[in-house]
Order: C-alpha cells, then sequence, then structure tokens
C-alpha cells in the first residue's frame, strides 16, 4: 500500500507538505490500520524494554513513539473540519472512536506507566535540563489523570468511556454542521433593504455557491450577523435568528440534546472514577486557575458590571427604538440592529461605509506587518505548494536572517463542508528532538466571500486573534513535540491570540493600513478617533453573552445527575437565576456548543478566554506604559512566551514578559466596566 497511500509515502512537497492533491476519502482506513499498528508496536517495545528505564529509552521514545499516526490524523481531522464530505464524515464516523480507544489504551499501558513513575520517583537526581523536568513530570501528571494508576476494570471502563465520548462528538460536530449547511433564507432584491453594498454581495455570492437565484443569508456568523445588524426587515431578522440559535436541533432527527445528555453523563462518571468530584474539578486541577471556583469568581466579577451595563444599552435602544416609532420591547433578534442605528448616532460611525477601509488584503499585510516589527519573521507567498482547496493560500515563514522557520495557510472564507467560526491547528508542529522539524501552521476563518471582500472591525480583529494562534505554533523552539506550540495550559492558551489583538487597534497600524479600498484614501485621523473611542460600546452586551456561556458551561458540568437532565428546563431555569436579559441571551447555546460537545477541549473550561483577557488586557498595558506598542525589549519578552509552548509553567513566562502577576481590574478597564 505504500506504493499507492500518499499518505503513507514520503512527502517530497516543498517543506513536506502533504500532497493534498492526491489525497483522497478512501486512503484514510488503510493508513489509520498501518498507522495504528506502527504505534502499538512502538509502545510495546517501551513497555517491555528489558534495559532499565532512563530518560532517553522512555520519555523521548514516547515522544517519537506514533510520528505516523499524527501525521496521518492531523490531516484527517483538518480536512474533516474544513473540507468535509460525506465520504470523508463517514470515515470519521467509523475511525474517531477506534482512535479515541486506542489513544486511551496507550495513555492506561500499565508497562509505560511503571517506567514514567520510576523516573519520576528519581526525578531529582537524574540531571535533566528544566524542560525535561518539565517534561517528565507533566507526563506522570498525564497518566495520573487518564487513570493509569487504577485498577484493570477501571482502566476498562476508561477506555469505553473515551470511545462512546469520541462517537458522540462526532456526532454533535456533523449536525451542527448538516444544520449550517442545510438552512438558508433566499431574498430577493426587495428583502434587501438596508443591506450595505458588502452585505449583498455576499449574500449573492452565497446564492451563487448554492446554484440559488437572488440572495441567500446562510448560518454562518460572517452572513448572518451583519443581516441582523443592518436589515430593516424585522420579520426576516426573526426568521434568521430563531434559525440560528436552534442550530443543533433544526431537525428532530438530529437533535442534539440527547447527545449532550450522554456526554455530560460519561463525563461525569470518568471524573467520579479519576476520584474528581465533579468533571469541572477534575478538568480544572490542571489549569491556571486550578478550581471551578476561581474559575467563576473571576466570571461573576465581570458579570453584574456587564449586567448593568447592558440594562443601560437597552434602555438606550428602546429609547431610539420608539423615536423611531418602534413600541415594542427590544427582542435579540432587535439588538444589533438598534445597537447600530444607536452608534451612528452617538458617535457619527456608519459600520457599513467603514467596511471599504478594511479590505481582506489591507488587512493581512498588517498582520505580517505586526509580525515582522514585534517578533522579527517574515511572511512571503508560495504558488508551488500543495493545497486542500483552492480557497487556501500558503505562506513560507522566515527567521530575522532569512532563514526557513515554517508554513503558515491561511483559509478564509465560509462554504459548504466547513465549519463555522475560526481557527488555527497544525498540520505539524514544530521540535528538535531528531533535529529541526518546522511546523505547518492553518488559519481558518469564515468570511463571506466577495470582490472585494471588505471586514467588519470585529472581523479584522479576529484575523488577528488567530494569527496570535499561528504564531504560538510558528514561533515555538520547544525541543519536544508534546511541548510544542499550543500545548500549554488550557486557561493560557489564549493569551498569545487575545494579546496580539491590541496591535489591530494600534493607530499607527491603522493609519498605514486602513485604507479605502478603491480609492486609497486613509481611514481620517478624526473617523480613526472616534472609531477607538467607539470600541467599548456594546460591551455590556458582548460581555453577558459570553459569561453567560461560560457559566452554563461551568453548570452543566457541575450537575448532580446529567442523566436525568433535561437540557432546555435546565436552560431555561440557569438563564433565569443569573438574571440573564432575554434580549440577549447565550452566545453559545449548549446544543450548538461546539467547544463544549463537539471535542473536549473547551469542556468546563469556556473561561479560559476571559481568564486570557485578564492576561492579555494587563500585558498590552506593560506596552502602553512605555508609550511605544514596538517596544524591542517587551516584544522580545513576549516572544519568548511564544516561542517557548509548555517548556516552563505559564505563570513563570508571564511574570518573566511583565514583571509581576497579573492583575484583574485590567480586564475591567479594558472593556469599559470600572465604575465612574
Amino acid at each position: 500500500m505504500t506504493e499507492t497511500n500518499p499518505l503513507l509515502e514520503t512527502w517530497t512537497a516543498p517543506f513536506g507538505v502533504p500532497p493534498f492533491d492526491r489525497i483522497r476519502a478512501e486512503h484514510f482506513p488503510p493508513a489509520f490500520e498501518a498507522a495504528l499498528a506502527a504505534h502499538k508496536a512502538e509502545i510495546a517495545a517501551i513497555a517491555n524494554d528489558p534495559a532499565p528505564p532512563t530518560f532517553a529509552n522512555t520519555m523521548e521514545a514516547l515522544e517519537r513513539a506514533g510520528s505516523l499516526l499524527t501525521r496521518v490524523a492531523s490531516v484527517f481531522f483538518n480536512l474533516t473540519l474544513s473540507a468535509a464530505t460525506p465520504e470523508l464524515q463517514a470515515v470519521e464516523r467509523d475511525w474517531a472512536p477506534r482512535l479515541a480507544r486506542h489513544r486511551t489504551e496507550v495513555a492506561l499501558d500499565p508497562g509505560v506507566f511503571r517506567r514514567v513513575a520510576a523516573l519520576h520517583a528519581e526525578r531529582a537526581e537524574l540531571g535533566l535540563e528544566p524542560d525535561q523536568f518539565r517534561l517528565l513530570e507533566r507526563r506522570h501528571m498525564g497518566l495520573l489523570r487518564a487513570g493509569a494508576g487504577l485498577d484493570a476494570v477501571a482502566r476498562g471502563r476508561l477506555t469505553d468511556i473515551s470511545t462512546r465520548l469520541a462517537t458522540l462528538h462526532t456526532a454533535f460536530g456533523q449536525n451542527v454542521l448538516a444544520d449550517e449547511n442545510a438552512w438558508h433564507m433566499v431574498l430577493s432584491e426587495a428583502d434587501l433593504d438596508g443591506l450595505p453594498e458588502s452585505a449583498r454581495a455576499a449574500a449573492r455570492a452565497a446564492a451563487q455557491e448554492r446554484g440559488v437565484d437572488g440572495y441567500v443569508i446562510t448560518l454562518a456568523r460572517s452572513s448572518v450577523e451583519p443581516f441582523l445588524t443592518f436589515s430593516t426587515r424585522r420579520d426576516l431578522r426573526e426568521k434568521a435568528w430563531r434559525a440560528w440559535v436552534a442550530r443543533g436541533a433544526l431537525d428532530p432527527a438530529r437533535d442534539n440534546a440527547a447527545l449532550v445528555k450522554e456526554i455530560l453523563t460519561l463525563r461525569a462518571e470518568r471524573a467520579r472514577l479519576l476520584g474528581a468530584a465533579d468533571f469541572a474539578v477534575h478538568r480544572l486541577e490542571d489549569t491556571m486557575a486550578k478550581t471551578p471556583e476561581a474559575a467563576e469568581a473571576l466570571l461573576r466579577a465581570a458579570w453584574e458590571p456587564a449586567r448593568q451595563r447592558a440594562a443601560a444599552e437597552q434602555a438606550e435602544l428602546e429609547a431610539l427604538a420608539r423615536q423611531a416609532g418602534h413600541n415594542g420591547p427590544i427582542e435579540a433578534w432587535d439588538w444589533r440592529y438598534w445597537a447600530e442605528r444607536a452608534r451612528m448616532a452617538k458617535h457619527d460611525l456608519d459600520a457599513a461605509a467603514l467596511k471599504p477601509f478594511f479590505e481582506l488584503e489591507a488587512m493581512l499585510r498588517a498582520l505580517f506587518e505586526t509580525a515582522t516589527r514585534l517578533f522579527g519573521v517574515t511572511f512571503e507567498e508560495r504558488a508551488d505548494i500543495p493545497v486542500y482547496h483552492p480557497d487556501v493560500r500558503t505562506f513560507e515563514v522566515k527567521n530575522p536572517d532569512g532563514s526557513h522557520r515554517g508554513v503558515f495557510l491561511l483559509d478564509n472564507f465560509a462554504r459548504t463542508g466547513k465549519r463555522s467560526g475560526a481557527w488555527m491547528s497544525s498540520f505539524r508542529v514544530a521540535d528538535a528532538l531528531d533535529g529541526r522539524t518546522s511546523p505547518i501552521v492553518v488559519n481558518n476563518n469564515n468570511l463571506a466571500r466577495a470582490t472585494p471582500t471588505l471586514l467588519s472591525f470585529d472581523d479584522a480583529r479576529t484575523l488577528f486573534h488567530e494569527f496570535g494562534h499561528a504564531l504560538h505554533g510558528l514561533l515555538s523552539r520547544a525541543r519536544y513535540p508534546s511541548q510544542s506550540g499550543t500545548a500549554v495550559l488550557g486557561d493560557f492558551v489564549e493569551f498569545p491570540s487575545q494579546v496580539l489583538e491590541h496591535w489591530f487597534e494600534v493607530k499607527d497600524t491603522l493609519r498605514r493600513h486602513a485604507r479605502h479600498y478603491a480609492t486609497g484614501e486613509a481611514l481620517p485621523d478624526e473617523l480613526l478617533d472616534r472609531l477607538l473611542a467607539e470600541r467599548n460600546e456594546g460591551q455590556g452586551f458582548a460581555t453577558v453573552e459570553y459569561v453567560g456561556s461560560a457559566l452554563i458551561d461551568l453548570a452543566l458540568h457541575r450537575h448532580p445527575d446529567p442523566a436525568a437532565l433535561d437540557l432546555a428546563a435546565f436552560e431555561d431555569a440557569f438563564l433565569k437565576e443569573i438574571g440573564m436579559p432575554p434580549a440577549i441571551g447565550l452566545r453559545h447555546r449548549p446544543i450548538h456548543f461546539g467547544h463544549l460537545f463537539a471535542g473536549g477541549g473547551y469542556a468546563a473550561g469556556y473561561y479560559f478566554y476571559l481568564w486570557a483577557e485578564v492576561l492579555d488586557a494587563d500585558g498590552f498595558e506593560a506596552f502602553e506604559e512605555t508609550g511605544d506598542p514596538f517596544h524591542p525589549e517587551l516584544a522580545a519578552k513576549l516572544k519568548a512566551i511564544y516561542e517557548a509552548g509548555d517548556t516552563r509553567d505559564p505563570m513563570e513566562l508571564y511574570t518573566a514578559f511583565r514583571g509581576r502577576e497579573p492583575r484583574v481590574d485590567a480586564l475591567l478597564r479594558k472593556r469599559g466596566l470600572v465604575q465612574a
């Protein structure tokens, strides 16, 4: 099979990029079979090695083991997110549980655990370097947290739970994607009142993609949010909003409520087997926050100021609506519409009129220039690197001395078969275990396709956010793959992405790159000042919808009896208990909350974004205190965080950069929630 299966061949494209043009769905099952067999043999060789355990024959051998499986799985799961087909999804349904079972069996292998535990007991006498010492400590903790220290019966049950969860996660994500692909609202010219040309162009492109005459609004955030913001058709706004919040349950045949219930039940059982009171307690033991109580305290510190701010915002919107003849209450499908008009009235800022100054290509130039000025790396677009879809663009990333650093793939546009949202992932992580391996990193966005592609202020900020994750992967200098790039504690992973957002709002960045796409005119200083002064408008709404989602995440994962959970009733009762304004609601309802239920990455951890925002707000204030957003000494200290991966404790990394631990009040200042 190695002669005909491109996944099992040596990849000869520039920089070892996968041969996407030759890879098909049918190649994955035999490649997974071969990769699993190889990994099992590697693990058996480590576990049964008759030689006494050493760091080299155990820890470094574990780092090398599974390299083929990692390579195949990285390609596969990136494609299922970005370029899903029915054939790929069928393979995913079959293989996700098998891969989960394999990962759990590896983590619970008693021979491996004995060797790691023996090394851990002698760690102080091994003469390890700091990154090696941390690798051993974290591997030992990870095995214990996986259940390697339990008896055979408990280990078997944990394996069954992991296998079943993988099936449920896959089904959850595929259900949401199916709803997003299936639903669209066809509009005629008469239905477009209020929509700016950029939104009309995106709706035309969406209709063309679906072979539909006229215009189409989809459930991609980049399509539905502009419609809710600008459309004067309240009836159509309501229709779009109701479909948007019902993703994951639009079709009774794929209602995610039952999946959520089973996922929570299995996670709770797993936590109890591992000695924790609930899943949130288990999950947060290995974070900077340490406990659910600490995470919730942070969320509650923002909740009340945000709710008060949101109440004031709602009163302002209702007064404006009454003046325009709307006498009913502001509903959830009205808020964005009236908030936009309030912004225009208060700051004389028309979001649609601003979009021509935020053209995609200009914002990409701003991204790359920021990375160069801060960290010295450069980006050179290449046409000779294979891609998995025509939308994808490829860039070689170079070090300050011109040497190769990595490959950056950029996939910007929403399309059928692509998950909604924006994210970063890797086809290959950087490491230096056996010579330098350069990273291959991808940023996915879901921008509405148009010519030219004009962005909202928030769209452009999101580009910077995801690029921060990409730089975290691209700049990594970790020696060991499991410590590379974004493989850090969950509530630290968002700091490198969120702190980079601040450079989008640096005046010098905007003056250089926020230029009218047609005329080249720079965004006028007076307009720029008003735009930056307006940044905290709507922070009550934004903070409430986010914090509400983070609070319900913790509540769901602390539920005492998830097997008896009535999800809809729980959601309603929870929103009443916290005082959620009905006109705002959750940013992510449980039935489509992919962060939690399409995988486990943010389960009991959606608070990560706010925790990281404490760090990013406090961290950027360091640059503000110098008066130079590109201060060389501070930039070098910040670059050290991006380079370190998980080789050091994150609080140590942060304090080495900042000179002290972070302060929560920086977050409230950033969001404008400090009481006058």
